[in-house]
Parts: C-alpha cells; sequence; structure tokens
C-alpha cells in the first residue's frame, strides 16, 4: 500500500547556535524548548532562578546543548560577557534573543518616580541589551555565514513601547527604544546578512505579570482591552520569535511583530 507523503513544514535551525537572555523562566523559557527542539544548541541567561535554570537545561540535552549561564544584566558590560561566554560555549553566535527585562510592578506617577527607579529599569532593559547587541553584531560579522544569513537579532518589546503605559514610564520607555534601535539595526546591517527584527507581546501568564493578571480588579481592565478576551500563553510568544530565526523568515527585517491578541492594531 503506497504511504502517504508528508507535507510537514519544517522551522529548523539545526547548525545554529541561539543566545536567549532571561531563558529560566515565563518566555524564556518558552523560547529555550522550541529553539531546542528547532535543533539548535542554546545558551541561555538567568540571575536567581538557578533551580528552574538548571533542570530546563537538563530537560534540553544538558550542557553540550542547553548552557545556563548565571549573568547579571545591568550594563553594557555584562550584556558583552554574556556573549562572550555563549561564543566560549560553542564557537559561534546565530540568534541573539534579548528577552529578559524588568517592570515594576507598583503603579507610581512621573511625579513620584525616583532617580533609583527609572535609572534601574533603563540599565537593565535597554543598557545591557546595546552591550549584548554591540558584541553579537561583532561576532556575526566576523563568523561565515549559513545559509546566506549571518545571524538573527530579536528584540523583546512590549504594547506598552507602541501605546505607553501610565504610572510605568519608565519601562515604556525602555522597550520604546527598543523598537527605534530595531530599525536602526536593521537599517545598518540588513545588507550585510544581519536581520534585526523586535516582537512586541501584550500581555502574557509569566510569574512577571502574575500580580497584576491575580488582582481581581486589575485582570478586568487588562482583559477588557484584549479582544481575543484572555492573555498569552508563553509559547505563543515564542513561536513568532523562532519564525523570525529562520529561513522562512527571510525577507523580514525591521519589523515590529504585534503578538497582542488584537489589542493594538499599528503597522
Amino acid at each position: 500500500m503506497e504511504q502517504e507523503p508528508s507535507f510537514g513544514v519544517p522551522l529548523s535551525l539545526a547548525g545554529r547556535v541561539a543566545l536567549i537572555t532571561g531563558g529560566s523562566r515565563g518566555i524564556g523559557a518558552a523560547t529555550v524548548r522550541l529553539f531546542r527542539q528547532a535543533g539548535a544548541k542554546v545558551v541561555f541567561s538567568y540571575r536567581a532562578a538557578e533551580k528552574q535554570a538548571y533542570e530546563l537545561a537538563k530537560d534540553c540535552g544538558g550542557d553540550s546543548f542547553c548552557l545556563a549561564v548565571k549573568q547579571e544584566l545591568a550594563s553594557a558590560t555584562d550584556g558583552a560577557e554574556l556573549v562572550a561566554a555563549a561564543v566560549k560555549a560553542f564557537g559561534r553566535l546565530d540568534c541573539l534573543v534579548a528577552n529578559h527585562g524588568v517592570w515594576p510592578h507598583v503603579d507610581v506617577s512621573i511625579a513620584k518616580m525616583t532617580d533609583a527607579q527609572w535609572s534601574s529599569t533603563l540599565s537593565v532593559n535597554l543598557d545591557s541589551v546595546f552591550g549584548l547587541v554591540r558584541a553579537s553584531v561583532a561576532q556575526m560579522k566576523a563568523q561565515p555565514p549559513l545559509d546566506g544569513a549571518r545571524g538573527h537579532i530579536v528584540l523583546v518589546a512590549s504594547t506598552a513601547a507602541q501605546r505607553g503605559e501610565a504610572f510605568h514610564a519608565d519601562y515604556a520607555a525602555s522597550k520604546g527604544a527598543l523598537i527605534s534601535l530595531t530599525k536602526s539595526l536593521s537599517s545598518e546591517l540588513a545588507g550585510e546578512g544581519i536581520y534585526a527584527n523586535c516582537v512586541a507581546p501584550g500581555w502574557v501568564a509569566t510569574e512577571m505579570s502574575a500580580a497584576a493578571l491575580t488582582h481581581p480588579e486589575t485582570s478586568k481592565k487588562v482583559l477588557a482591552t484584549i479582544p481575543l478576551g484572555r492573555v498569552a500563553s508563553a509559547g505563543e510568544i515564542a513561536g513568532p520569535i523562532l519564525f523570525l530565526c529562520t529561513p522562512l523568515a527571510g525577507f523580514v527585517s525591521g519589523e515590529i511583530f504585534n503578538v497582542n491578541g488584537g489589542a493594538v492594531l499599528v503597522g
């Protein structure tokens, strides 16, 4: 009996090395798992969740395929150190996913926001990303390309970057800067075979958002802004991140990929 042919479309990253920041939990952990399933070797960073990080690395093949690195990300130097660790582990770097970030969950008006909070949020969400990108681009330019691409950079922003967020001006400003950085990187690097794109998630069920989403009044307000009527799972953000690093996205650069359940409609 003749067997029906398979019509699956592969999203393969075989032979690639990916660095995923903030990889021990939430969107980062889902992205680590998906990239490993696609065949990439992965280095991911964590700050405090050591047990979760090492369990994830073990589940994804152990140090020969998936390496957890404890790294503070609060400065450009921190970012550069993490890139160096990834290259030392696996010899090259094909995909950078800058996923880490902080969102102070307590509402603070701009009139009362401290210098310390503003500086801390931007240091983590923007300064360290600058260091990651600078070091990653240098590495990607120095290594031979694979299938015509020298590398892929995906920055994870937020709908707050597009419409602002009252009482969280520090977070919105830092994520808005990532959108502008994405466009600048694409304009500068696309001609050299380095793709820069951005994923802008809406509300996602993670530990970072748990305080807001478990508060009855806040949760009701959040859901009212999402046409799909629910928040995203971490895996629903990881999927678009993976896509942007595959050959199927070979003509996509400088794009802001909105993954928000229809909450923010921008071109």
